[in-house]
C-alpha cells in the first residue's frame, strides 16, 4: 500500500535515475544534465535576465552563474548588460549554442521515449 509519505521518495527516485541517465547521455557531448536544462530554456528564443532563468530552471542562481560563465567560453552563451537595468544581464543562445542544442536534443531523444512512452516526443 503506497502511503502520501511515501511519493515524495518516489518522485526524488525517479529524478535521480532520470539525472544519472541524463548525465551519462550528455557526457559524451561534453554536458552535463543541468546545462542542457539551461540550453533548453534558453532555446525557446527569448532573451532572459539571469535571475528569470534561474527562476524558470528551478536552481540557484549562483549555481546558473557558474554554468553561464562556462557556456559562454565555450561561445554557447552570449551575456549582455541588460537595456534598462545596468545591474542585469540578459542571455541568450547564440549560434552555436543553437547549434549545440539542437543536438543534444536529438541525443536525448531515447530519453524522452522512456519517459513519455512508445511515441517519440516532438519538440513543439
Amino acid at each position: 500500500m503506497t502511503t502520501n509519505s511515501d511519493i515524495p521518495i518516489a518522485l526524488r527516485a525517479a529524478y535521480l535515475a532520470l539525472h544519472r541517465r541524463s548525465e551519462t547521455q550528455f557526457a559524451t557531448h561534453d554536458v552535463t544534465a543541468d546545462q542542457f536544462v539551461l540550453l533548453a530554456t534558453l532555446s525557446r528564443g527569448h532573451a532572459l535576465t539571469q535571475r528569470q532563468l534561474a527562476r524558470r530552471m528551478s536552481s540557484d542562481p549562483s549555481t546558473v552563474r557558474a554554468m553561464l560563465v562556462l557556456l559562454e567560453r565555450r561561445g554557447l552563451v552570449q551575456r549582455d548588460t541588460h537595456a534598462t537595468d545596468a545591474r542585469a544581464r540578459t542571455v541568450a543562445l547564440t549560434a552555436a549554442g543553437k547549434r549545440k542544442f539542437r543536438k543534444l536534443w536529438t541525443a536525448g531523444e531515447a530519453i524522452r521515449e522512456q519517459i513519455f512512452g512508445l511515441a517519440p516526443a516532438r519538440r513543439g
